[in-house]
C-alpha cells in the first residue's frame, strides 16, 4: 500500500498520471498537518496545520517503484522540489476483500 501525502494542487495531475500510467483504483482523502517544518508563518499568522490530499494505492509489489516514481515526478513542486510538497509511506497489506463478492483478493 502506498500513501502519498500531496499538495491538494497536485492531486489532479497525480491522479490523470496514475490512471494513464494503468492504475487507476485510487482513494483520496482530504487531510490537514506539518512537517519537520511545523507549518508556516505569513506575517504574523502562522499556520501549524496545511491542507493536503493522501491518496491510498495498492499495487502489487513489481509496481511499487514505478508506481512511487509516477508519484513523485508529478508531484513535485519544482525541478529541486520544495518544502511540503509531501511525503510517501508503503507498508505491507497482508490481506484484501472485496465487499461485494465476499471474497478475498490477496
Amino acid at each position: 500500500m502506498i500513501r502519498a501525502i500531496i499538495r491538494p494542487e497536485k492531486s489532479s495531475k497525480v491522479l490523470t498520471a496514475l490512471f494513464e500510467a494503468g492504475y487507476p483504483a485510487v482513494t483520496k482523502i482530504p487531510v490537514v498537518g506539518r512537517g519537520k517544518q511545523r507549518g508556516i508563518k505569513i506575517g504574523e499568522i502562522t499556520y501549524d496545520e496545511l491542507p493536503k490530499e493522501m491518496l491510498i494505492v495498492v499495487v502489487n509489489d513489481e509496481d511499487k517503484d514505478y508506481v512511487i516514481k509516477t508519484i513523485m515526478d508529478t508531484a513535485v513542486t519544482s525541478p529541486k522540489g520544495a518544502f511540503g510538497d509531501g511525503k510517501i509511506f508503503v507498508t505491507q497489506v497482508e490481506e484484501a476483500y472485496t465487499i461485494s463478492r465476499g471474497s478475498k483478493e490477496l
